[in-house]
């Protein structure tokens, strides 16, 4: 049984990445963003999708790109996740790639250890590697690190608070 996975490619500086096509919504140019306050760096905004309100996070900046540029080549991947959309920014999107089931790999253990557990394998495509992302694991983790930041600074205010209260004793 020779099984395919349809992947929809795209570019991220010289790397090539996939995600399931079966996750993709739809792949839109980059309309202008509107900025939400006190939003992690990678999360450009918000933009209004049809009347859908959809966040927007910058991949490049997600995996740790220092020099962002916008291109007129740029889009947005819109992604659909448990029933909610999310804007991937990608410097280009390519065409739908079939690469046989017998021609991933799982993602090695280096990725997991240095915080990019949203790899979920490699796959082999004309001589070429595509890395394939998680979706789950991908807008999960971006939401992590924005609640995580909040938690942080409610600690902050509760310790300062405390200190405060001890400091009036």
């Amino acid at each position: 049984m020779n099984r395919e996975l349809h992947i929809v490619g795209f570019q991220i500086g010289r790397e090539t990445y996939g995600v399931p096509i079966t996750s993709l919504h739809e792949i839109v140019r980059v309309p202008e963003i509107t900025a939400v306050p006190d939003a992690p760096d990678y999360m450009e905004g918000v933009i209004n999708l049809r009347g859908k309100i959809v966040s927007v996070i910058d991949l490049r900046k997600r995996f740790g790109a220092t020099k962002v540029t916008a291109a007129r080549r740029n889009r947005i991947l819109v992604i659909e996740h448990k029933g909610k959309l999310a804007g991937l920014i990608v410097d280009s999107a390519s065409e739908v790639l079939k690469i046989p089931a017998a021609d991933v790999e799982d993602c090695l253990a280096s990725f997991q250890e240095g915080g990019l557990n949203c790899v979920s394998g490699l796959g082999k495509w004309k001589g070429r590697l595509i890395i394939l992302l998680d979706m789950a694991k991908l807008l999960e983790s971006s939401k992590d690190k924005g609640s995580n930041q909040e938690r942080t600074v409610e600690n902050q205010r509760a310790s300062a608070s405390a200190a405060g209260a001890s400091a009036t004793k």
